[in-house]
């Protein structure tokens, strides 16, 4: 709640800080270029850019003429085949990989023995430290903040190389590491990481994330302002669609929009009705980004609704892991596709296996796609638990998100052992609340002052779950708002608070208000907030969940 600058560590903790510094300084002076390479998440573009903004600020004249960066056209992370030629024909003498890159053992090599240098800025987990390059990565040293993302760690060399020159232009970029630390899902229960948050969303400087933060100003303040949820929902996802979806021209627009000596540059507007005219670079970038977001969101339901069809054709959920195999003529876009997984996870509450149809170099068809778990899911790591069969080609990922392929071969004894493994295993949904209050014995003001903590909610600090036990429910107390669209089930409770149930029905009303005298007794699950309307602030509960108890006939 209270994190200082004292929080922040010394950046020579990391490992390999010099040896990085000297490789780096070693090149500027010779005015070799260098190669880079964006890694296609936030994390990646925000670690980059941090990266080349801070080069400019310290040696301009180099940053802007020296250094070559690139993107991948898909979402390849690392080092691939085609780059070796790449960095080849730039004549690059150093090559330097942030957020990526530090088990790409084999193409390091092939680099160094090109007599290329190779620097690697990472968080990921790897087997051991590269022969052939040098790595600063938080996971594989003694350094204490293991929640530092990408752009966490290039922050920090930043730093470093501040205390070298006797500059102080790393603090500069704080807002980037703020926004790419929140959208990488790293743990915010870590002091400094924490701290770095705080100061990065209380200073916005950056190109990009100031219009963005601008454009979606209307709905961030309504979440409380700038916070690790407002970044996750309306920032983050803008980047993401332009990842997912857009073209090279568009992710190199969004890109540069982060960099501070081009996010302003005039360039021809592509505006509707604004031929021959000019606009901002970030002007351009935050409409691209919008239009991708809606694109992927109307290329995301219809899909959805041809998976649904095919979920009740075959009649797959009579198994206990959802696994959606989709023909040629339904496959879903590769980008799209964890994207999807996660709402079927969200809507059927159970284990979301989605894949494609592919084959193999040997012609042998092959299931590939998506995992995910569910949310309140009693099985922990689903990786972990689907590698355990010894059935599936490989898992690769994380924990409940992660790529998956099942060769056609091995899918139905896959299937028979998935549904022997968990016969006994009930999918409600299983929630860890903070408070349990009966019926509407609490006062308001405690809600109040859950809902004031919204600013500090983030990975590993997730938000307040509350529970609430025998509410009575009657005509007089239930409302359902906007009829016709989105539909809202409000329960007012006699101590002032407001029970909200969103996406609800008329259906659902009518079964909540069975009796004109009597009562529906249920048991909510929900989040805590507040609305403020013409000076008067109501304390909220979002139901997240309810269930049914018990029914009164008369309820006086």
């Amino acid at each position: 709640l209270n994190t200082t600058d004292n929080d922040i560590l010394d950046p020579k903790l990391l490992m390999n800080v010099h040896e990085g510094a000297k490789m780096l300084f070693s090149h500027i002076a010779q005015k070799d270029t260098i190669y880079m390479i964006v890694d296609p998440d936030v994390d990646g573009y925000t670690s980059a850019a941090l990266f080349i903004n801070y080069l400019n600020a310290q040696f301009p004249g180099y940053a802007q003429n020296y250094i070559y960066y690139t993107m991948h056209d898909g979402k390849q992370h690392g080092l691939i085949e085609s780059d070796i030629n790449d960095v080849l024909e730039h004549n690059a003498k150093l090559v330097i990989m942030i957020d990526s890159s530090s088990n790409d053992y084999d193409l390091h090599k092939r680099l160094k023995d090109k007599d290329i240098d190779i620097l690697v800025i990472d968080h990921h987990e790897a087997d051991q430290v590269s022969q052939n390059a040098c790595v600063i990565n938080n996971q594989l040293c003694d350094y204490p903040t293991k929640s530092l993302s990408g752009v966490g760690v290039a922050y920090k060399f930043c730093s470093y190389l501040d205390e070298l020159i006797g500059e102080s232009h790393a603090h500069e970029f704080e807002d980037l590491v703020a926004v790419g630390v929140i959208s990488d899902m790293m743990e915010l229960r870590d002091f400094e990481t924490r701290q770095l948050v705080t100061r990065g969303l209380n200073n916005l400087r950056n190109p990009y994330i100031k219009e963005i933060r601008e454009r979606n100003a209307y709905s961030i303040d309504r979440a409380g302002g700038l916070n690790p949820f407002s970044v996750s929902f309306f920032i983050a996802p803008y980047v993401n669609a332009t990842i997912r979806i857009g073209s090279q021209q568009e992710k190199l627009i969004l890109f540069e929009s982060m960099l501070d000596y081009r996010g302003y540059e005039l360039i021809p507007s592509t505006k509707r009705g604004c031929k021959g005219q000019v606009e901002t670079r970030v002007e351009q970038a935050c409409r691209n980004c919008n239009n991708l977001k809606n694109k992927q969101t109307k290329a995301r339901d219809a899909s959805l609704d041809a998976i649904k069809f095919v979920i009740e054709d075959q009649n797959l959920l009579k198994h206990k892991v959802l696994a959606i195999r989709l023909p040629k003529e339904l496959e879903t876009e590769e980008n799209l596709t964890g994207l999807i997984a996660n709402e079927l996870a969200s809507e059927y509450q159970r284990p979301i296996l989605l894949l494609n149809e592919k084959y193999d170099e040997n012609g042998e068809l092959v299931w590939r796609g998506s995992g995910r778990n569910y949310a309140n899911s009693q099985i922990e790591n689903l990786r972990e638990w689907l590698l355990s069969s010894q059935l599936v080609d490989y898992a690769q990922g994380h924990g409940n998100a992660f790529g998956i392929s099942i060769y056609d071969s091995e899918f139905n004894d896959f299937i028979s052992w998935s549904d022997n493994q968990l016969k006994d295993f009930d999918f409600s949904p299983c929630y860890k609340v903070d408070f349990i209050f009966q019926g509407a014995d609490f006062k308001g003001s405690d809600i109040l002052k859950i809902a004031e903590l919204k600013s500090i909610w983030g990975r590993g600090v997730e938000e307040a779950l509350i529970a609430i036990e025998n509410i009575h429910v009657n005509i007089s107390n239930i409302q359902l708002l906007s009829k016709d669209r989105n539909p809202t089930l409000k329960i007012t409770l006699n101590n002032g608070v407001d029970l909200l149930k969103f996406r609800s029905s008329e259906e659902e009303f009518e079964k909540l208000t069975s009796s004109d005298l009597g009562c529906v007794n249920i048991n909510v699950v929900g989040k805590c907030d507040r609305n403020e309307w013409n000076g008067r602030i109501t304390p909220q509960i979002h139901v997240e969940e309810y269930e049914i108890v018990g029914v009164k006939k008369y309820y006086f």
